[in-house]
Protein backbone atom coordinates (compact mmCIF):
# COMPACT_ATOMS: atom_id res chain seq x y z
CA UNK A 1 0.00 0.00 0.00
CA UNK A 2 2.86 2.38 0.84
CA UNK A 3 4.47 1.69 -2.55
CA UNK A 4 1.14 2.26 -4.29
CA UNK A 5 0.67 5.63 -2.59
CA UNK A 6 4.21 6.67 -3.43
CA UNK A 7 3.68 5.68 -7.03
CA UNK A 8 0.47 7.69 -7.28
CA UNK A 9 2.16 10.73 -5.74
CA UNK A 10 5.11 10.42 -8.08
CA UNK A 11 2.95 10.05 -11.19
CA UNK A 12 0.86 13.03 -10.09
CA UNK A 13 3.95 15.14 -9.49
CA UNK A 14 5.43 14.36 -12.89
CA UNK A 15 2.10 14.98 -14.61
CA UNK A 16 1.82 18.29 -12.77
CA UNK A 17 5.28 19.26 -13.94
CA UNK A 18 4.33 18.38 -17.50
CA UNK A 19 1.21 20.55 -17.31
CA UNK A 20 3.25 23.49 -16.06
CA UNK A 21 5.76 23.04 -18.85
CA UNK A 22 3.02 22.57 -21.42
CA UNK A 23 2.13 26.24 -21.22
CA UNK A 24 5.65 27.18 -22.31
CA UNK A 25 7.41 26.70 -25.62
CA UNK A 26 9.77 23.76 -25.86
CA UNK A 27 13.23 24.99 -24.91
CA UNK A 28 16.38 23.61 -26.54
CA UNK A 29 18.42 21.41 -24.22
CA UNK A 30 22.17 21.00 -24.35
CA UNK A 31 23.47 18.32 -26.69
CA UNK A 32 25.38 15.42 -25.23
CA UNK A 33 28.74 16.82 -26.30
CA UNK A 34 28.17 20.18 -24.61
CA UNK A 35 27.15 18.98 -21.13
CA UNK A 36 29.91 19.98 -18.68
CA UNK A 37 32.44 17.47 -17.38
CA UNK A 38 31.22 18.24 -13.86
CA UNK A 39 27.68 17.18 -14.75
CA UNK A 40 28.91 14.06 -16.49
CA UNK A 41 30.48 12.88 -13.23
CA UNK A 42 26.97 12.05 -12.03
CA UNK A 43 24.18 10.26 -13.84
CA UNK A 44 23.19 11.87 -17.14
CA UNK A 45 20.00 10.88 -18.92
CA UNK A 46 20.91 10.91 -22.59
CA UNK A 47 17.86 11.49 -24.76
CA UNK A 48 18.13 10.39 -28.37
CA UNK A 49 15.64 11.61 -30.96
CA UNK A 50 15.84 8.89 -33.57
CA UNK A 51 16.73 9.65 -37.21
CA UNK A 52 17.16 13.22 -38.52
CA UNK A 53 18.56 14.95 -41.57
CA UNK A 54 18.19 12.94 -44.78
CA UNK A 55 17.04 9.95 -42.72
CA UNK A 56 13.48 10.78 -41.81
CA UNK A 57 12.63 7.33 -40.52
CA UNK A 58 9.13 5.95 -40.94
CA UNK A 59 6.59 7.88 -43.03
CA UNK A 60 2.82 7.69 -42.68
CA UNK A 61 0.48 7.26 -45.65
CA UNK A 62 -0.34 10.95 -45.29
CA UNK A 63 3.34 11.93 -45.51
CA UNK A 64 4.10 12.53 -41.81
CA UNK A 65 7.79 11.88 -41.15
CA UNK A 66 9.00 10.20 -37.98
CA UNK A 67 12.09 12.30 -37.25
CA UNK A 68 10.23 15.53 -36.44
CA UNK A 69 7.87 13.81 -34.02
CA UNK A 70 10.80 12.09 -32.35
CA UNK A 71 12.50 15.44 -31.76
CA UNK A 72 9.37 17.13 -30.41
CA UNK A 73 8.71 14.36 -27.87
CA UNK A 74 12.39 14.19 -26.92
CA UNK A 75 12.55 17.94 -26.24
CA UNK A 76 9.47 17.79 -24.07
CA UNK A 77 10.80 14.74 -22.25
CA UNK A 78 14.02 16.65 -21.60
CA UNK A 79 12.07 19.56 -20.12
CA UNK A 80 10.05 17.30 -17.81
CA UNK A 81 13.05 15.27 -16.61
CA UNK A 82 15.08 18.44 -16.02
CA UNK A 83 12.19 19.89 -14.02
CA UNK A 84 12.26 16.69 -11.95
CA UNK A 85 15.95 17.20 -11.16
CA UNK A 86 17.71 14.98 -13.70
CA UNK A 87 20.74 16.08 -15.71
CA UNK A 88 19.75 15.70 -19.33
CA UNK A 89 21.62 15.76 -22.64
CA UNK A 90 20.28 15.41 -26.19
CA UNK A 91 22.11 13.66 -29.01
CA UNK A 92 20.54 16.12 -31.45
CA UNK A 93 18.92 19.49 -30.83
CA UNK A 94 17.47 20.16 -34.28
CA UNK A 95 16.37 18.45 -37.47
CA UNK A 96 19.91 17.76 -38.68
CA UNK A 97 21.57 14.39 -38.20
CA UNK A 98 24.98 14.07 -36.55
CA UNK A 99 26.78 13.25 -39.83
CA UNK A 100 28.21 15.93 -42.15
CA UNK A 101 25.71 15.24 -44.93
CA UNK A 102 28.19 13.84 -47.44
CA UNK A 103 28.17 10.40 -49.04
CA UNK A 104 25.24 8.11 -49.78
CA UNK A 105 22.23 7.95 -47.51
CA UNK A 106 23.50 4.64 -46.14
CA UNK A 107 26.93 6.14 -45.42
CA UNK A 108 25.31 9.11 -43.69
CA UNK A 109 23.16 6.82 -41.53
CA UNK A 110 26.18 4.73 -40.52
CA UNK A 111 28.20 7.84 -39.66
CA UNK A 112 25.30 9.35 -37.71
CA UNK A 113 24.72 6.19 -35.68
CA UNK A 114 28.40 5.77 -34.80
CA UNK A 115 28.60 9.38 -33.63
CA UNK A 116 25.56 8.84 -31.40
CA UNK A 117 27.26 5.81 -29.87
CA UNK A 118 30.39 7.89 -29.21
CA UNK A 119 28.34 10.58 -27.49
CA UNK A 120 26.41 8.10 -25.38
CA UNK A 121 29.55 6.25 -24.31
CA UNK A 122 31.32 9.49 -23.38
CA UNK A 123 29.28 9.61 -20.17
CA UNK A 124 30.59 7.22 -17.48
CA UNK A 125 27.18 7.13 -15.75
CA UNK A 126 24.86 7.61 -18.68
CA UNK A 127 21.37 6.18 -19.14
CA UNK A 128 20.04 6.23 -22.68
CA UNK A 129 16.42 6.76 -23.69
CA UNK A 130 15.91 6.69 -27.47
CA UNK A 131 12.64 7.97 -28.91
CA UNK A 132 11.12 6.51 -32.09
CA UNK A 133 7.81 5.93 -33.89
CA UNK A 134 6.66 2.54 -35.09
CA UNK A 135 5.10 1.48 -38.37
CA UNK A 136 3.42 -1.72 -39.49
CA UNK A 137 2.20 -1.24 -43.08
CA UNK A 138 -0.81 -3.35 -43.92
CA UNK A 139 -2.03 -3.34 -40.31
CA UNK A 140 -3.57 0.12 -39.81
CA UNK A 141 -5.47 -0.83 -36.63
CA UNK A 142 -2.34 -1.64 -34.62
CA UNK A 143 -1.46 1.17 -32.22
CA UNK A 144 0.12 1.95 -28.88
CA UNK A 145 3.45 2.76 -27.23
CA UNK A 146 6.02 0.12 -26.33
CA UNK A 147 9.40 0.11 -24.60
CA UNK A 148 12.42 -2.03 -25.44
CA UNK A 149 15.71 -2.46 -23.57
CA UNK A 150 19.25 -3.54 -24.38
CA UNK A 151 19.61 -5.98 -21.48
CA UNK A 152 22.51 -4.08 -19.87
CA UNK A 153 22.58 -3.04 -16.24
CA UNK A 154 19.12 -2.19 -14.98
CA UNK A 155 17.68 -1.47 -18.43
CA UNK A 156 15.01 -4.16 -18.16
CA UNK A 157 13.76 -2.80 -14.85
CA UNK A 158 13.55 0.72 -16.29
CA UNK A 159 11.78 -0.50 -19.42
CA UNK A 160 9.19 -2.35 -17.34
CA UNK A 161 8.52 0.79 -15.28
CA UNK A 162 8.25 3.00 -18.35
CA UNK A 163 5.98 0.47 -20.05
CA UNK A 164 3.64 0.37 -17.07
CA UNK A 165 3.37 4.16 -17.14
CA UNK A 166 2.67 4.10 -20.90
CA UNK A 167 0.01 1.41 -20.43
CA UNK A 168 -1.66 3.52 -17.76
CA UNK A 169 -1.44 6.77 -19.74
CA UNK A 170 -1.90 6.10 -23.45
CA UNK A 171 -2.41 2.45 -24.38
CA UNK A 172 -5.87 1.03 -24.98
CA UNK A 173 -4.45 -2.44 -24.34
CA UNK A 174 -1.46 -3.30 -22.17
CA UNK A 175 1.79 -3.95 -23.98
CA UNK A 176 4.89 -5.66 -22.57
CA UNK A 177 8.44 -4.32 -22.41
CA UNK A 178 10.80 -6.45 -24.50
CA UNK A 179 14.50 -7.08 -25.11
CA UNK A 180 15.44 -5.33 -28.34
CA UNK A 181 17.00 -7.09 -31.29
CA UNK A 182 20.79 -6.82 -31.48
CA UNK A 183 20.49 -5.48 -35.02
CA UNK A 184 19.75 -2.02 -33.57
CA UNK A 185 23.31 -0.65 -33.60
CA UNK A 186 22.89 2.15 -31.06
CA UNK A 187 21.24 -0.08 -28.48
CA UNK A 188 23.74 -2.89 -28.99
CA UNK A 189 26.85 -0.72 -28.76
CA UNK A 190 25.77 1.62 -25.97
CA UNK A 191 27.85 0.74 -22.90
CA UNK A 192 25.11 1.89 -20.52
CA UNK A 193 21.59 0.76 -19.76
CA UNK A 194 19.37 1.80 -22.65
CA UNK A 195 15.64 1.93 -23.33
CA UNK A 196 14.06 2.57 -26.73
CA UNK A 197 10.47 3.80 -26.75
CA UNK A 198 8.28 3.38 -29.83
CA UNK A 199 5.71 6.06 -29.02
CA UNK A 200 3.06 5.05 -31.53
CA UNK A 201 2.32 3.74 -35.02
CA UNK A 202 2.55 6.03 -38.04
CA UNK A 203 0.76 3.25 -39.93
CA UNK A 204 -2.33 3.97 -37.82
CA UNK A 205 -4.09 7.09 -39.18
CA UNK A 206 -5.76 8.04 -35.89
CA UNK A 207 -2.56 7.65 -33.87
CA UNK A 208 -0.61 9.61 -36.49
CA UNK A 209 -2.94 12.57 -35.92
CA UNK A 210 -2.44 12.33 -32.16
CA UNK A 211 1.34 12.08 -32.40
CA UNK A 212 1.46 15.44 -34.22
CA UNK A 213 -0.38 17.26 -31.44
CA UNK A 214 1.79 19.09 -28.86
CA UNK A 215 -0.54 18.16 -25.99
CA UNK A 216 -0.30 14.46 -26.84
CA UNK A 217 3.46 14.70 -27.31
CA UNK A 218 3.65 16.17 -23.81
CA UNK A 219 1.35 13.43 -22.52
CA UNK A 220 3.68 10.76 -23.93
CA UNK A 221 6.73 12.56 -22.55
CA UNK A 222 5.15 12.81 -19.09
CA UNK A 223 4.37 9.09 -19.08
CA UNK A 224 7.94 8.17 -20.03
CA UNK A 225 9.31 10.56 -17.42
CA UNK A 226 6.97 9.20 -14.74
CA UNK A 227 8.05 5.64 -15.50
CA UNK A 228 11.71 6.59 -15.40
CA UNK A 229 11.32 8.52 -12.14
CA UNK A 230 9.51 5.55 -10.62
CA UNK A 231 12.39 3.32 -11.68
CA UNK A 232 14.90 5.74 -10.11
CA UNK A 233 12.87 5.81 -6.89
CA UNK A 234 12.78 2.02 -6.68
CA UNK A 235 16.48 1.70 -7.47
CA UNK A 236 17.40 4.37 -4.95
Amino acid sequence: MVLLIRKKHLLAAVTGAALLLGAAAVSPRPSADTVSATASAGQVVILDAGHGGADGGAVSDSGVVESGINLAITQRLGDVLSFCGHTVALTREGEDALCDGTGTLRQQKVSDTKKRVELVNSFPRGFLISIHQNSLPGHPTVRGAQSFHNGKGTAETAALSIQQALNDAVNERDKAAKRIDDSIYLMKHADCSAVLVECGFLSNPEETVLLQQPDYQLHIAAAIAAGFCQYCTNEG
